[in-house]
């Protein structure tokens, strides 16, 4: 029997989808599920959901157990094959309101402000100290885990799990596995049939480079034809134009959503061009918006969760079919977020990058992609230099990599001023005390 802990365990829907995803993996079934959190009532929800999972849909065969905060963490983590983390420090109240309302001040709006911009800026400074300390632990109770990270910003905290300690560490992300059937559904060409596709880039700005039909036609030209005339007349409740002026300016498709790419670079969010908001419909503080609602939400959902006839079906999350791979030898394709050493030729060495990676026995293995077209790789590389920024800030405790992680950041540095962006950085280290470590 196995072992798979699961950290953040209080995020009760996205816990029930890896654990019950695991559940009926057939080598996974009899293995502990060890559940982790630092509120006890969340993870309380948690380990009734996932005794109520294992009765329902594995016959009771797993065994379930719970960890309570700090004290406990080492025993969580004690002699697991893999760990999985969900972790969201600081949480929605109070440091996400921070993440929005403080830049706010400065005339600096964001979406989603979880990957990139100042909020994905210090979401890794609060988070990466959390991730040490869970690599300290592993290094001393689990030292051959495999740790799965789904906790965002995920280039910077994989980058940093991979590039500063020796957990074995594999970055994973949901927009991978659902960009070509979505674009194909939004511009009419969905297909029965199987098609090809080729993805690589990086988190959340991995290019869709190939997609063909199952005899190998190329489908992009009429992609890329249907995607300019929505551009000119978009439906009323079309949400993805950003994306698609991607495809009309770039060439290319990307993996994760319009609303999200909105504020990786220069172009959309702009207070002298205020227009472009309606133009482009980019639903500026989004990322608040949805937590109330999945707060609300969950409120309503709960008692279902913990007291109902809950079931699962296997979700498309790449956590249980990279366990299972590993633990059977059947090897299993997957997108996953790696240090680059030479995968994607023509973006830098010590980024996190998403490739094609093949799972099996031995682990996780990434694909040479090559150069990226260069005007990809181009986009890339400007979110590449804040995420290396941030991980340097990170591992030194230098806030001089802080203000220089926001000045290279597209959007921010398209709005504000140096000073501005010094003093901004300056209020959100203040206001995140306590979630921060010390800089200097």
């Amino acid at each position: 029997m196995g072992k798979i802990t699961f950290m953040g365990a209080g995020s009760t829907v996205f816990a029930k989808n890896v654990i019950g995803d695991s559940m009926m993996t057939d080598a996974l079934r009899d293995f502990e599920y060890a559940l982790y959190d630092i509120d006890e009532k969340r993870l309380e929800d948690s380990y009734r959901m996932v005794c109520l999972l294992n009765k329902n849909v594995n016959e009771g065969r797993a065994t379930v157990t719970k960890y309570l905060g700090v004290p406990n963490r080492k025993d969580a983590l004690r002699g697991a094959d893999f760990v999985v983390n969900a972790i969201q420090v600081g949480l929605y109240d109070p440091c996400t309101i921070i993440d929005f309302e403080v830049p706010k001040k400065y005339g600096l709006r964001q979406t989603i402000a979880d990957t990139l911009g100042i909020g994905g800026i210090f979401r890794a400074l609060r988070t990466i100290p959390v991730l040490q300390d869970f690599a300290d632990d592993m290094a001393q109770v689990c030292p051959n885990a495999w740790f799965l990270n789904y906790t965002n910003p995920m280039a910077m905290l994989a980058g940093y799990m991979q590039r500063y300690t020796d957990i074995k560490t594999v970055g994973l992300c949901h927009s991978v596995q659902v960009c070509s059937r979505s674009l194909l559904k939004r511009v009419g060409m969905e297909l029965e049939t199987p098609y090809y596709e080729k993805i690589a880039g990086i988190n959340h700005m991995a290019w869709l480079l190939e997609i063909k039909d199952k005899d190998g036609n190329d489908l992009y030209p009429e992609i890329r034809r249907r995607a300019c005339e929505i551009l000119e007349n978009p439906p009323e409740d079309f949400n993805d134009l950003v994306r698609f002026e991607y495809i009309r300016r770039l060439g290319y498709y990307c993996t994760e959503s319009s609303e999200h790419n909105a504020e990786y670079n220069n172009l959309f969010i702009k207070s002298k061009y205020p227009e472009l908001i309606d133009r482009y419909r980019i639903p500026l503080d989004e990322y608040p918006r949805r937590c109330v609602n999945q707060i609300a939400k969950w409120e309503e959902q709960r008692q279902e969760y913990i007291n109902g006839n809950i079931t699962h079906e296997r979700s498309k999350e790449y956590a249980s079919r990279i366990m299972e791979a590993i633990v059977t030898d059947v090897p299993y394709e997957i997108g996953g977020n790696v240090i680059n050493k030479g995968l994607i030729t023509n973006l830098p060495r010590e980024a996190c990058v998403e490739v094609p990676c093949l799972v099996n026995k031995q682990g996780i293995h990434p694909t040479v992609v090559g150069d990226l077209p260069v005007q990809l790789a181009a986009m890339n590389r400007t979110n590449i230099n804040p995420q290396l920024l941030t991980i340097e800030a990170a591992a030194t405790r230098k806030k001089e990599h802080i203000y220089q992680a926001a000045m290279l950041d597209p959007h921010t540095s398209a709005e504000l001023s140096i000073d501005d962006i010094v003093a901004l950085c300056d209020d959100l280290i203040e206001a995140h005390k306590g979630w921060l470590p010390e800089y200097h």
